[in-house]
Order: C-alpha cells, then sequence, then structure tokens
C-alpha cells in the first residue's frame, strides 16, 4: 500500500454518537467506516484485518475435516415455518422484505434452517455421515439496541459451522475436536491466553451450551469464575442446580466481565425432526441426524482484539493478523529514495507486507498514523541512518528501537547519491 494513492484517510475526531472504543480507534485509523447505528463498512486496512482472522480460522477448521460452503443471505421462508422460527413472536431479531410479486423473503441472522434443508439433498445413508459444513457469512440482526462498536451490530460477519452425525457420542468427539481448534483460532490470535470455554444455557437444545469468553472491562456479559479458571459460568446458568453439578461453591467464584467470541451447541434433533432429516442405518432402518452447531463473529472478535491491545497512541495489532508488518517512513533525499527501494523490493518479491508513507506531509504526522494504524514494526529510513550504513526499526507493541544494518548494492549506491545531490 503507497499511502500517497489510497483513498484511505486518518482522522483526528470522530462523531460524539460513537462512544465505544474499538470503533472509535478503527474510524480514526481509517479501517472502517460507520454508516449507521450498528452498521460499518470495512475499508482496505479493515478489509485485510478481517481476511486473515478468516483465514486462521479456515486453516484450523479444514484440519479437523470441515468444508467451506458459501449460503445465501436471502431467506425462503418455507424451511423457518417448519421450525417455527419464522415467527416474529418467537424469533424477534428478523429483517424481513416483501417481494413485488407477493410473498416475504427474510435475510438471514443464522443458517440452522436452510442448511438442514439443504442436507436432505446430500444426506441419505450412513455413509453420507458425519457432515462438517462452514461458511463465512453476513448475517443481519434487527438488534433493539445496536451498541459496543463492532462488537454488537445489526449486520456482522460469522463464521457459523454445522455438524450432522449418526449418533450423539459421534457428534461429542467432534464436539470436543471443534473445541480444541478454537482455542488453537484464539491462540494465533493473541487473545488466547484471556479467552476461556464457558458454560451457558442450552435454551430448549441441551442442558448446557458452551461460550467462549474473553475476559475484558467492556465486555457485555457478566461471568464467574473458580481460582484456577477450570469452571466459568455465565451469569444466566449462575443457580444452585448448576453449582452442584458442576462441584464448585459460590462463595469461592469471582466476577468478571468479558466478551463473547464463541459458541458452541449441541442442536440434537431440533431442526432435524421438523424439517425430516434422516438416514438409512446399517440395518436399512430410517434415522433422524444428530446435529450441532458452532459460531465464531469474525468482525466481533476483531473489536474484542482491538480492545484487548490498543493504547493511548491507538491500535495495536499482533503480528498474524496485521494489514502489514511494515510501515516504511523515508526522511530527506536519499531516505526517501531508499524507503521507496526497500518497499519496491519487497513488492517484486511477492511480500505484500509493507506500507510506505510517501505522503506530502510532515515527519511528526507520519510517525502519528504509524502508531495510529499499530502496524507492528516502523521502518525509519534517513539521509542520517544511511551514512550509519542502515535503518531504525520500532516495535509498535512496546517501543523499542532497533538499529539494523543494511548493505546496499553498488547500483543503490549511485542512486542515493544521485538523490543527494
Amino acid at each position: 500500500m503507497r499511502l500517497s494513492k489510497s483513498f484511505v484517510k486518518t482522522f483526528r475526531e470522530v462523531g460524539k454518537e460513537e462512544t465505544a472504543r474499538n470503533a472509535e480507534l478503527l474510524i480514526k485509523a481509517g479501517y472502517i467506516n460507520k454508516e449507521m447505528a450498528g452498521v460499518y463498512s470495512y475499508l482496505p486496512l479493515g478489509l485485510r484485518v478481517l481476511r486473515k482472522i478468516e483465514d486462521i480460522i479456515r486453516e484450523e477448521l479444514d484440519a479437523i475435516g470441515c468444508e467451506e460452503i458459501q449460503m445465501t443471505a436471502l431467506q425462503n421462508p418455507e424451511p423457518w415455518e417448519k421450525s417455527g422460527r419464522w415467527n416474529s413472536d418467537k424469533m424477534d431479531i428478523w429483517f424481513k422484505t416483501d417481494l413485488s410479486s407477493g410473498g416475504q423473503l427474510g435475510l438471514a441472522p443464522t443458517h440452522e434452517e436452510p442448511i438442514t434443508n439443504m442436507m436432505k439433498k446430500f444426506i441419505s445413508s450412513y455413509k453420507d455421515l458425519p457432515v462438517y459444513a462452514y461458511q463465512f457469512q453476513t448475517k443481519f440482526r434487527n438488534e433493539l439496541r445496536a451498541k459496543s462498536g463492532i462488537l454488537r451490530t445489526r449486520e456482522f460477519l460469522m463464521k457459523d459451522l454445522y455438524s450432522f452425525t449418526t449418533s450423539e457420542e459421534e457428534h461429542n468427539k467432534f464436539y470436543e475436536d471443534v473445541t480444541e481448534a478454537y482455542y488453537r483460532i484464539y491462540d494465533r490470535l493473541g487473545i488466547g491466553d484471556d479467552t476461556y470455554k464457558c458454560f451457558a444455557s442450552g435454551g430448549v437444545f441441551s442442558k448446557y451450551s458452551h461460550e467462549f469468553q474473553t475476559f475484558l472491562p467492556v465486555g457485555e456479559d457478566k461471568v464467574y469464575y473458580n481460582k484456577d479458571k477450570s469452571v466459568v459460568l455465565n451469569e444466566e446458568v449462575l443457580n444452585d442446580e448448576v453449582l452442584a453439578d458442576l462441584k464448585v461453591k459460590r462463595k469461592n467464584l469471582k466476577e468478571t466481565t468479558a466478551a463473547e467470541v464463541g459458541n458452541i451447541f449441541t442442536l440434537k434433533y431440533k431442526f432435524s425432526e421438523p424439517l425430516d432429516l434422516e438416514y438409512n442405518d446399517k440395518d436399512g432402518k430410517r434415522q433422524t441426524v444428530f446435529m450441532g452447531c458452532y459460531g465464531i463473529g469474525v468482525s466481533r472478535v476483531m473489536g474484542v482484539i482491538v480492545e484487548k491491545y490498543a493504547d493511548e497512541k491507538g491500535l495495536v495489532w499482533p503480528m498474524e493478523i496485521a494489514p502489514y508488518h511494515m510501515y516504511i517512513i523515508g526522511i530527506g533525499k536519499k531516505g526517501e529514495k531508499l524507503a521507496e527501494m526497500m518497499y519496491e523490493d519487497l513488492q517484486m518479491s511477492g511480500q505484500d507486507i509493507a506500507i510506505l508513507d510517501d505522503r506530502d506531509i510532515s515527519v511528526g504526522q507520519k510517525f502519528n498514523d504509524a502508531d495510529l494504524m499499530g502496524i507492528p514494526y516502523r521502518i525509519v529510513v534517513s539521509d542520517k541512518t544511511i551514512e550509519k550504513g542502515g535503518y531504525e526499526m520500532t516495535r509498535r507493541d512496546d517501543g523499542k528501537t532497533t538499529f539494523c544494518p543494511l548493505e546496499l548494492t553498488e547500483e543503490q549506491e549511485v542512486i542515493l547519491e544521485r538523490a543527494g545531490r
């Protein structure tokens, strides 16, 4: 990215209506644009972060045998009517639209019904199972009050995975595989140290579901945990029955706030029964498919990472999801020329890992923008550093600066000589 060629700009201030720190910083740094309450567009830098989060999730899910699909956002009411969830009294977060030809369509808040309906074409025998299918899909939820920046929005990017198995035993094994995959995902995203599997309500599906909660001061959820954090409970299931079941005492639990970054549910036959998703077992008998679902809010996770790492200067990205690894600044005629050559060398080698700040603005503003954007390494090449035989590299997370020697080719030395005249 050459900043002189990009439409992206940074901002010193954002509207007073934006109170969430994650959205405020992402808007200031040129990662997102607020369209309306609970709705954000992702600009080039923000989109790169989203894609890198996606890639990490995709790699870990593919490794446990999942297959990626892409379903539609527009929803046919029929399968939802069969499950009873088309009625807005049963599920009040629908966005629905009237067709000019008559009838209605919905914008998907989730995809249990359509994927169950679709699998009727592909699952007929025990030989067709198990199936583990996932997607990255924009979801739409008519939240009563969209708040907390990109932590809770009306339109958001989600990874939703659905499992179809012959039995609860087969399901439970995969459930644990997903749990371990989620831990690896959160470790790679840089939030693993503060993220815990949390007991939550299973609703009509099962006794419990599980959430993955990142302990965070601005989190919307209240959770309780024991000393070694081996037991973490959402406030909604904090009662005597659950405490006895988990063999913990209320007096030994501490309270904190947390942000949900994932959830896993045992669905059993909640959707396969009303939608008639069945298979023939080894004896030729018809059996109902056992189901589970597993979600990660991709854009929500991005907001959690911002909240966890940002400081008074701006964003601070972990290396694996940073939009770029280096922010290159040239100072002086020779410095600017060498910065240009360093950037071009990276591009020619296929490493799209650097921002070149070649704008006609002050050096101080470039330094401020490098901090605000949160790029892991700031590379400064100046006439003075060239005289010393290298460049300065400053880490964004701890501010430590290292001098890095750089050997110039004869051709580069000639070019720099001319640039300095």
